[in-house]
């Protein structure tokens, strides 16, 4: 009887392991959805600060380093203490960025989207942009 459960926990587990990549986020679909970032924020070989700085090769890079755009106090403060964009950081940026750097202009100005899919099809977009 042990061994019926134990080889049936496993075979739940590799089932529930191989179901995960198919929940991949969608590039494509990201580069539909940075509309909304697209006003505020560019990416590209000409990308240039529009409100917000530039994302090129933001996955991975720590926060508050492009030269030359004025960061509010506590997106510095991030930066200083080597907060980096990993996926799981920008995901609760773009979920509620007030609630990561509440004096920032985008955490005044953007309230955040809700929806889990749609941040991460952003995401996988903006590692195409590394």
């Amino acid at each position: 009887m042990k061994k019926l459960v134990q080889k049936s926990l496993i075979a739940v587990t590799v089932v529930l392991g191989t179901a995960a990549p198919a929940l991949a986020a969608d590039a494509a679909a990201g580069k539909a959805a940075f509309a909304q970032c697209a006003i505020c924020h560019q990416v590209g070989p000409n990308a240039q600060v529009v409100v917000g700085p530039p994302l090129n090769g933001i996955v991975g890079k720590k926060a508050a380093s492009y030269d030359g755009f004025a960061y509010s106090a506590d997106l510095k403060k991030l930066g200083e203490e080597g907060y980096v964009w990993n996926e799981e950081h920008l995901d609760a940026w773009l979920a509620n960025p007030k609630a990561i750097a509440p004096a920032s202009m985008m955490s005044l100005a953007f309230p955040g989207i809700s929806d889990a899919d749609q941040r991460a099809n952003i995401i996988a977009f903006l590692k195409t942009q590394n």
